[in-house]
């Protein structure tokens, strides 16, 4: 075995301990991710609303109610969910970060969507609305709100999923809202309403508080709830169309649909006596494929095609019943909500 040597290390400072390390700055310590979320939250936070309303209930008690809304105009129009200011007597107060109180009308409100616009009796500064069509799923997103009355309330997530459906309901319709984002920031009860933004802090979504750890949906800004939000701004409600049938997906028989190309269509479960379809002759058991020509696929394909523009106007359907398919008209209502 070779011989161990000891080998004195020697000293070429002069003694005194290291100079200790700088620490960074507050703005050299913050990393993109957080760079990012300071950055959307001092841009939207003064624009994101603490509504205070009050509705009746059963022996004529008042309740007092909470929720978000995020400004949208410079003259004081203001997007919220439609189930924070439900049974409401159409006013209440919005509260900012920096201490302005405003009154608050109702301009109108679309319980299908879950969308309601409000109007505040002065100008506010508006966030900037995107497109959640562009959104991924993975992507940094940032909810801002007014959970459990906390102001001006900051989380920060990723877009967990694209694509759910959320379960909406008036007192006499109920429907599917799509393509709603799942995000793992988290909501909590009074968040619904605030906002859901993306890096750049533009508005993708109006968020929605569920039950469950964890979890949270917002509604999308898209081109179709753009449409609704412009239609409550104008005309204080959205129109949709009314056929009077109950639906459920159906898997196409084989042979039908090697014709079409696809596998899938929807069902007649139930239809209303009286309704423009039981005038069209429809009937439990008929299979819908086309509406003016567009595959029916799923219920939320026809859903698509009930608005405003077709009510009172003719749509050619195209039915396949007991191995024949032909096509009939019939004529939308609308839909009373």
């Amino acid at each position: 075995m070779a011989d161990l040597q000891l080998v004195r290390a020697e000293r070429h400072d002069s003694g005194q301990p290291p100079a200790p390390i700088p620490l960074p700055t507050d703005d050299e310590a913050l990393d993109a991710y957080s760079r990012v979320v300071t950055t959307v939250a001092e841009r939207l936070t003064p624009s994101v609303a603490n509504l205070r309303v009050s509705r009746r209930v059963r022996g004529g008690r008042r309740l007092d109610g909470a929720g978000s809304a995020v400004v949208i105009t410079p003259d004081g129009f203001t997007l919220t969910s439609a189930h924070v200011v439900e049974r409401t007597d159409g006013t209440g107060i919005a509260s900012f970060v920096d201490g302005r109180e405003l009154a608050f009308d109702i301009v109108g409100a679309d319980p299908l969507s879950d969308l309601a616009v409000l109007r505040l009796d002065s100008d506010a500064e508006p966030a900037e609305l995107g497109d959640a069509e562009s959104l991924r799923v993975g992507q940094l997103v940032v909810a801002i709100g007014n959970p459990h009355g906390f102001a001006g309330s900051v989380t920060a997530g990723v877009v967990s999923a694209l694509g759910r459906s959320l379960p909406v309901r008036s007192r006499r319709a109920a429907r599917i809202v799509d393509n709603v984002i799942q995000t793992d920031a988290a909501l909590n009860p009074g968040n619904s309403g605030g906002a859901l933004v993306d890096g750049r802090g533009r508005v993708v979504g109006i968020n929605t508080a569920v039950a469950g750890v964890g979890l949270g949906l917002a509604v999308p800004i898209n081109a179709a709830t753009r449409t609704i939000v412009g239609a409550l701004m104008s005309e204080g409600r959205f129109r949709r169309a009314y056929l009077g049938i109950a639906l459920g997906p159906r898997p196409l028989p084989p042979r039908l649909g090697q014709q079409l190309g696809r596998t899938s269509a929807v069902e007649i479960v139930e239809t209303v006596e009286g309704s423009p379809a039981d005038a069209a002759g429809l009937r439990p058991e008929d299979l819908i494929l086309e509406v003016d020509g567009s595959p029916v696929e799923s219920v939320n394909d026809l859903q698509r095609h009930m608005v405003g523009d077709v009510i009172g106007r003719t749509v050619r359907v195209t039915v396949h019943r007991s191995g024949q398919t032909f096509d009939t008209d019939l004529v939308p209502v609308e839909l009373d909500v």
